[in-house]
C-alpha cells in the first residue's frame, strides 16, 4: 500500500467558522432561517401554499425546529410536475443561474440560483476543501462535468474562493488528463470514484506511477462508493481519498463533506437541515438509526427546498467528531432507497455487492450487475475483473477464486449469483457516473 501524501494537512480555515458554532447559538440560527425560508416558499410557491392550506398550517406556525415535521414533504416528481420554472421563488431577473438533470428518465430538473445562492454554494464548497485540509497554494484539477451538472462550477467556484489554483479539464479525455495531472503538479483532484479508477488504470498503462506525482488529495463524489472501494483508490494511488455529498435539487455538491477523521460526513447545517426518516413510516428514527435522508434549504432564495425526500438512505452519528466541527456528520452514503433491486424476494443493494468482490484478493475495481429473467425467475450475474496475474493463473485457481467471491456475496446478500470472471480491460469505463446495474428483464417479457 503506498504512504499517503497528506501529511499533516489540518482541516481548519477561517471561513470554516460555523462548522464550530457552540449547539444553542447553531440552533437559534437554524430556526431563524426556517422561519424566514417557509415564510418566502408560502409567499412565492404556489404549490407549497397549497400544502400548507391543505394542512391548515401557516408560516407563524413554525416556532421551534421540532415544527419542521409538520410542513409538507417534496419529492422528485414535484420538481418534474412543475417543470420548468414553477417551484422557483424568485422573480427571473434575480435569477443568475440555471441548472438542469439530463432528463433521461422524463422532464429534467430545473433549478436556480440567485446571486445569494451562489455565494452560499461558494462559501460550503470552501468549508468542504478546508475540511480536506486544501490550502490556497494548492493546484486543483477539477474533472467533473461543467455545463448544466452541478459537479463542475460547483467545486469550480469552491476552490476559487479558497484561493486554490483550478484547472477546469471537466470529464473525459483521460490522457490529456494525465499529461495535467503530471505536467502542472496537480496536487488536489474532484471526479467521481470510478473515473479516478480510469485514470489510475490508464496512468499504469501509460507507465505513470500514480505514488510518484505530487497528487495528494482526491474528492469523490456524485456516486454511491463503498468504504472498500476507498481501501482501493488509496493503495492504488497514494493519495488521500475523500467523500463528498450534494445534489441537485438542494444546491449541488457541498451539502456535506468529510474531514481528516474520514468517519462520516459533516452536513453544512446552518445552510441545509437534515432529518433521517422511515423510508415507510415517514416517521423520524433516532441518531445512529438508518434510514432516508430529508434536506432542508435553510437560505435558498430561487428556489427553496422544504423537506426534500433525497431517496439516499443514511444515519445521523450521535458521537462528537473527534476534528471538534460542531455541525453534525452522517454516514456516508453506499445506496438509495430507489437502487434497490428485489431478486427472488431479497432485497439487494449493489453496494452490497461491490462491498463483497472487493472484499476478495485478485479482483480488479470494475465490476458489473446483469439481471435477466428466466420464465418467472429473476437471474444476477455478477461479472468481475481479475488481475491479469489470476486470469493468466490455472483453472483450479481461477475455480477457487469464483468459489470465494461467490461465498463473498452470498455472505453479505444472501443471494446465490452467478459469477463471471473476466479480463482486464473487459467492462467498460466511464468518464462520468458508473454504470453498474444493467436491467434487461423487461426486455423479456
Amino acid at each position: 500500500m503506498g504512504k499517503s501524501k497528506c501529511g499533516d494537512r489540518q482541516g481548519f480555515h477561517p471561513l470554516s467558522g460555523p462548522d464550530y458554532l457552540p449547539t444553542e447559538q447553531l440552533q437559534s440560527l437554524q430556526l431563524s432561517r426556517l422561519q424566514t425560508i417557509v415564510r418566502r416558499a408560502y409567499d412565492h410557491v404556489a404549490l407549497f401554499r397549497q400544502r400548507m392550506d391543505e394542512r391548515k398550517l401557516k408560516p407563524d406556525d413554525v416556532r421551534t425546529l421540532a415544527d419542521i415535521a409538520k410542513l409538507p414533504l417534496y419529492v422528485k416528481t414535484d420538481l418534474r410536475d412543475t417543470y420548468p420554472f414553477g417551484l422557483f421563488a424568485s422573480p427571473m431577473d434575480e435569477v443568475v443561474r440555471l441548472h438542469a438533470s439530463s432528463g433521461t428518465t422524463g422532464k429534467p430538473i430545473v433549478v436556480a440560483y440567485t446571486r445569494e445562492d451562489v455565494d452560499v454554494w461558494s462559501s460550503v464548497m470552501l468549508r468542504a476543501f478546508a475540511s480536506y485540509g486544501v490550502r490556497s497554494n494548492d493546484i486543483i484539477q477539477n474533472s467533473y462535468g461543467y455545463g448544466l451538472f452541478t459537479g463542475g462550477l460547483g467545486a469550480h467556484y469552491g476552490a476559487e474562493a479558497l484561493g486554490a489554483t483550478v484547472i477546469p479539464t471537466s470529464g473525459g479525455n483521460t490522457d490529456r488528463q494525465l499529461m495535467i495531472l503530471r505536467d502542472f503538479n496537480v496536487t488536489v483532484i474532484c471526479c467521481t470514484p470510478s473515473y479516478f479508477l480510469r485514470l489510475i488504470e490508464r496512468a499504469g498503462e501509460m507507465g505513470i506511477d500514480m505514488h510518484d506525482l505530487p497528487l495528494a488529495i482526491g474528492v469523490f463524489g456524485a456516486e454511491p462508493w463503498t468504504a472498500e472501494m476507498r481501501k482501493r483508490i488509496e493503495a492504488e494511488s497514494g493519495i488521500t481519498a475523500y467523500d463528498i455529498y450534494g445534489l441537485s435539487e438542494i444546491i449541488g455538491p457541498g451539502v456535506a463533506a468529510e474531514c481528516h477523521c474520514q468517519d462520516g460526513l459533516h452536513i453544512f447545517e446552518d445552510h441545509f437541515y437534515p432529518e433521517i426518516l422511515d423510508p415507510k413510516t415517514l416517521e423520524p428514527v433516532p441518531d445512529g438509526e438508518e434510514g432516508e435522508l430529508v434536506l432542508t434549504t435553510l437560505s435558498k432564495h430561487a428556489m427553496p427546498m422544504i423537506r426534500y425526500r433525497t431517496r439516499d438512505i443514511t444515519a445521523l452519528l450521535p458521537e462528537k467528531c473527534p476534528c471538534g466541527r460542531t455541525i453534525r456528520r452522517m454516514r456516508r452514503i453506499s445506496r438509495r432507497s430507489d437502487d434497490m433491486l428485489i431478486i427472488r424476494g431479497i432485497n439487494v443493494f449493489p453496494s452490497q455487492i461491490e462491498a463483497a468482490l472487493l472484499a476478495v484478493e485478485g479482483t480488479l475495481p470494475h465490476y458489473q450487475i446483469v439481471l435477466t429473467s428466466e420464465g418467472a425467475l429473476d437471474q444476477l450475474e455478477v461479472q468481475v475483473e481479475v488481475t491479469q496475474e489470476f486470469f493468466s493463473d490455472k483453472i483450479r485457481a481461477l475455480e477457487t477464486l469464483q468459489e470465494r467471491l461467490a461465498h463473498s456475496i452470498e455472505h453479505t446478500t444472501g443471494l446465490r449469483v452467478r459469477l463471471r470472471l473476466v479480463q482486464p480491460n473487459t467492462i467498460e469505463r466511464s468518464e462520468g457516473k458508473a454504470k453498474r446495474v444493467i436491467d434487461k428483464r423487461n426486455r423479456n417479457l
